[in-house]
This record gives C-alpha cells, sequence and structure tokens, in this order.
C-alpha cells in the first residue's frame, strides 16, 4: 500500500526478469508506480524497455517475478485480462486499420467491431460512441481528419491515432511506446500537451527517446542500462546524474523546460 494514500499501487513489479535462452533480456527488476504517477523509461537501444513493456502487458512470460496491477496478480493473465483490468497501451510501429477513417479505427476501440474476412466493419450503430470516437479524435489534435483515411494520415498523426485508440479503452494505466518517434517539432509540441492535459485518473507510462518529452512529462524517470533498472528519481536528478550523462545522452539535458 502506498503510505500516503492508503491505496495499492496502480503497478507494481517484483524480481521481474526475462531471458531468452541463455540471453538475459532484463535482471530482476522492481518498481511501485503509484496511481496517477507519470513514469518515463529511458535508456539506450538493447536497454531492456520494451521486454519490460511487453511483460506488463503480457506479450511476454516472465522468467521470473511477479506483476500487479491495482493490487492484483496479473503475472499469468493473458493481454486481453490485462486490458480489462484497465491497462492499454502503443507500440513503435502503427497498429492500425489502413482501409478504415481515422474514426472508425477510434469507434472500433470504443466499442469493439465485426470482421469477415480480413476487413474490419464497425457497426454504424450507436450514435453516442461515434460521438466518442469524435471527441477523442479532437482531444488528440485529430478533429478535422476524422475521415480521413489513415492511409492519407502523416506518421505523426497516425501516432496521433493510436493514442486516441487507447483512450478509447478508458484505461486506469496507459503505456505509450515510443510516442514521439519520428515527429516534427511541432508535432512533438502538440503530443507534449496532450500528455500534460491527461487527467490524473490515468496513471501513464512511456518509453521514449525524445529526452524533451522524457523529461518534461514525468513525474519520475527509470533509467535502464544492459537490461537492468540503474537510477530511479525525479526529472532534476536524472539531468544531474553524470552516469546518465555518459552513457545515454551523450550532451545536455538543459534544453527541456
Amino acid at each position: 500500500m502506498d503510505e500516503k494514500t492508503g491505496q495499492a499501487p496502480a503497478l507494481r513489479v517484483s524480481g521481474l526478469s526475462k531471458s531468452f535462452g541463455g540471453v538475459k533480456a532484463m535482471r530482476p527488476l522492481d518498481l511501485s508506480i503509484p496511481m496517477g504517477a507519470r513514469i518515463s523509461v529511458i535508456g539506450t537501444n538493447g536497454a531492456g524497455k520494451s521486454t519490460l513493456f511487453n511483460l506488463i502487458a503480457g506479450a511476454l512470460t516472465p522468467t521470473t517475478g511477479r506483476i500487479e496491477l491495482f493490487g492484483h496478480d496479473v503475472t499469468t493473465l493473458p493481454v486481453a485480462r490485462r486490458a480489462r483490468r484497465g491497462l492499454a497501451r502503443t507500440f513503435q510501429t502503427s497498429r492500425l486499420f489502413d482501409r478504415l477513417t481515422a474514426v472508425e479505427n477510434v469507434f472500433v476501440a470504443v466499442a469493439g467491431s465485426g470482421f469477415s474476412g480480413l476487413s474490419v466493419r464497425p457497426s454504424r450503430r450507436s450514435p453516442e460512441r461515434w460521438r466518442r470516437a469524435q471527441e477523442l479524435l479532437d482531444r488528440v489534435g485529430l478533429g478535422e481528419r476524422g475521415y480521413a483515411l489513415v492511409g492519407d494520415l502523416s506518421h505523426g498523426e497516425q501516432r496521433q491515432l493510436e493514442i486516441a485508440m487507447a483512450l478509447g479503452l478508458d484505461p486506469r494505466i496507459l503505456m505509450l511506446d515510443e510516442p514521439a518517434a519520428g515527429f516534427s517539432p511541432a508535432e512533438r509540441a502538440v503530443l507534449l500537451g496532450l500528455l500534460r492535459e491527461l487527467p490524473r485518473e490515468i496513471t501513464l507510462v512511456l518509453i521514449e527517446h525524445d529526452m524533451d518529452i522524457a523529461l518534461a512529462v514525468a513525474d519520475r524517470v527509470v533509467v535502464m542500462h544492459d537490461g537492468e533498472k540503474i537510477l530511479e528519481g525525479p526529472p532534476e536528478e536524472i539531468r544531474r546524474s553524470e552516469r546518465v550523462r555518459e552513457i545515454y545522452l551523450g550532451g545536455s539535458l538543459d534544453r527541456v523546460a
């Protein structure tokens, strides 16, 4: 339990590790994230960040350790059951329905879908759900792009759409995997504003190479290297860390406001 609130943390992992044969992708790791927190996970390629995300989301089975969501052990639960407990995530690469419009993609997330072969057919019923889909597009800055096909959206717009779809699941924990990857400076500014405006009812965990976003959004930052958590602390502590500067960033962190 959190000593200040008396609540179970939104997410707790204990002794969590993952090995692929003789390769240790992630060594035993402990992490506790309070409800409503904003956590950035940073590190170079191969640090274990994506492995940690995939273990939490249920895409990978841990070699050792335990995962709890809101005080419940979900270590052995499949992805779908974790989602029903309030966990939503995005991925490094887009997983959108290319033949649907932006608003239809969000409707699928909000209301479910019907399948016919490889096609997806959102139901035209339930005006309330369509309104909800449009509201989510407005929220992520795509209000005017609702009837554009996914293939006609820019890379940045597709990433914004993924966030709208994740929010359509009404998550209690939102996990974003490289949300700013490939963004222009203007798109990064839009994303930063969106993340800052998320209600505190949603606990936010993100992997992000863009330090401007990672440090500006987070209450705390987890630094990983070679499959281990080597540092955890507030953004200012991470900015001052010579080890982080030398190993990960190779330069100044003073640009972040």
